[in-house]
């Protein structure tokens, strides 16, 4: 039986957490779309040796916190080669597509909120944001 989605578990920080739930809310999703639109985001900009060592600095960092996420299928499936590029740009692997998501995730919400709700926005046709005039 094929799915239409996955469902991975991260690991991100109590503020990484509040800042999804307040993406969420300001575009009037949910927190896996956010995380689905956050990916879509940030994968592009990952294509240097540079990028690639700033993705696995956010997955050193310590995150105490587990957020499960459901990402679509062919996008839950960008994780094992984006890994494998990683991995053959750094000579590090990765042990896991959740592990990949959630250094991509974690990078991705270490940009100014204000920037990542103007993305959204953009990604949304242009759906006002509550966070923008918050």
């Amino acid at each position: 039986m094929e799915c239409d989605e996955v469902m991975l578990t991260v690991r991100i920080t109590a503020a990484e957490h509040l800042l999804l739930r307040r993406l969420a809310q300001g575009h009037r999703s949910d927190v896996s779309e956010v995380v689905a639109d956050g990916l879509l985001d940030i994968i592009p900009t990952l294509s240097s040796p540079a990028d690639a060592y700033r993705l696995l600095g956010a997955l050193a960092a310590p995150a105490p916190c587990a957020l499960t996420v459901w990402l679509p299928t062919p996008l839950a499936d960008l994780l094992v080669p984006g890994a494998a590029r990683i991995a053959q740009l750094t000579q590090v692997r990765i042990g896991s597509a959740s592990a990949m998501l959630g250094s991509a995730l974690r990078l991705w919400l270490a940009q100014d909120p204000g920037r990542l709700a103007e993305n959204l926005s953009v990604m949304h046709a242009g759906r006002p944001s509550a966070l923008m005039a918050a």
